[in-house]
């Protein structure tokens, strides 16, 4: 565990897919077809928290959704790129805008798609359930399942890591 706080003290940005990380993976549809996603809040409260310790977040995700764009900016995350079918393309991108090294970046996915970007940045995140492949290749897989308190349990790790855990829970002690 040790060698993960030590990739996570350098992080200044941390991106996260949203199926199966952010949600359950399950796609659900409405009988007009709108297609609904369950976020859950401990996860928003935990991203809230780690954009608040100076932590920028992004969003990255291969499929294209209002209910996304609508989580992002409850949680004030302004860096969404939906409808991505080339995540290190976008990753770079991000990269760039921000003049963030990649090993200064956090990713958190659960799928093939991902590898590309979590063989490139800093730290490594996934879930339980994604496919052993994924889980083989991420310095981290968190004991809660996505869209089940794995990001909240991902952005803990890094405050964790960067000594900022404690200011952001003293908040809520006083």
């Amino acid at each position: 565990m040790d060698d993960v706080y030590l990739k996570a003290r350098p992080i200044r940005l941390a991106i996260f897919d949203v199926d199966g990380i952010l949600t359950d993976g399950g796609l659900y549809y409405s009988d007009s077809g709108e297609e609904t996603k369950v976020f859950d809040v401990r996860d928003g409260h935990g991203m809230k928290m780690l954009q608040a310790s100076g932590v920028a977040l992004a969003i990255i995700t291969s499929r294209q959704s209002r209910c996304v764009a609508r989580r992002a900016e409850n949680l004030g995350i302004e860096l969404v790129f939906q409808g991505v079918e080339n995540k290190l393309g976008a990753f770079h991108a991000l990269t760039a805008q921000l003049a963030v090294e990649p090993s200064a970046c956090a990713y958190m996915g659960d799928d093939w798609v991902d590898l590309p970007v979590l063989m490139r940045c800093g730290l490594a995140l996934s879930v339980p359930e994604a496919p052993a492949v994924v889980r083989q290749r991420v310095h981290y897989v968190t004991r809660a399942s996505g869209g089940r308190g794995a990001a909240r349990e991902a952005c803990e790790l890094i405050m964790q890591a960067q000594g900022t855990f404690e200011s952001r829970l003293s908040v809520f002690l006083t």
